[in-house]
């Protein structure tokens, strides 16, 4: 007689005799894992991806005579976080400078910086996309297997009650089928659980050098197109904007002092 080997053997004999509960449990785990799949090899797409041309965009650059050499040639570096900073630091920072001229004020300098902030906070957005999901089959994926072991072995019991026979043949099949969910539930969990610790770590440090070159940017453009503060208007003091004992104001009925008013 043809016998299968005893993982396999273990794993049909289990399916076959799985309860509806228990079957229902398994297929959602399996599209909770198709899923999950998904996001992980989407995942490291985009962040190779964004490596690749983060380092193609880096490179052109440096080479670059200015700052803006790269904004103004129109070259495109889709899927790097940097770029899209870069993008929209130089977008304000040219809005700002048909205003101005080629130096611009402090405030307009300020508008820049919030723009370059935006887009770092879009870009980090974009990196942290699905991660919720593999976080969420890391943590469900293990529970729901456990709720289909605890249904199958509270049937597998009930049988047994009902015929009134308790042997290890009668509870074998049943308790078998319960705890293929939460096989089904740790293989949902475990390869959700090593990919979601690379993808974090490789996201941080996407952030992190996101945020150095940040830094780089506003440096840079506060040094090329910052107007210089004016030094010949005198400084007023704070007494010149003292009001007088006739200008304070007070409140009604009561004759307090009004807020603001020292």
């Amino acid at each position: 007689m043809m016998t299968t080997g005893p993982t396999s053997g273990g794993i049909a004999f289990a399916l076959q005799h799985a309860t509806l509960e228990g079957k229902i449990t398994i297929v959602v785990l399996l599209i909770f894992s198709l899923i999950s799949w998904t996001v992980i090899i989407s995942k490291f797409r985009q962040l190779g991806k964004a490596k690749r041309r983060t380092g193609e965009f880096l490179s052109a650059y440096s080479e670059g005579n200015t700052p803006l050499d790269v904004f103004t040639r129109n070259l495109n570096f889709p899927g790097s976080p940097l770029y899209d900073v870069y993008t929209a630091a130089c977008e304000e920072l040219k809005k700002q400078m048909v205003k101005y001229g080629q130096k611009i004020p402090f405030h307009g300098m300020s508008a820049v910086r919030i723009s370059m902030e935006r887009g770092m906070g879009e870009a980090a957005m974009n990196l942290e996309s699905g991660m919720i999901i593999l976080a969420t089959a890391i943590s469900g994926g293990p529970f729901v297997g456990l709720l289909g072991t605890v249904w199958g072995v509270m049937d597998t019991f009930s049988g047994i009650a009902r015929v009134q026979q308790a042997s290890l043949t009668a509870m074998a099949p049943g308790v078998a089928a319960a705890l293929i969910s939460t096989v089904a539930g740790l293989m949902v969990a475990i390869p959700s659980l090593f990919c979601y610790n690379y993808l974090v770590t490789k996201t941080r440090g996407i952030t992190m050098e996101m945020d150095n070159f940040a830094a780089h940017l506003d440096t840079i453009f506060s040094t090329e197109y910052l107007r210089a503060r004016e030094t010949s208007d005198p400084i007023e003091s704070i007494e010149d904007h003292t009001p007088e004992a006739s200008q304070r104001e007070t409140y009604p009925l009561t004759g307090s002092a009004h807020p603001g008013v020292v």
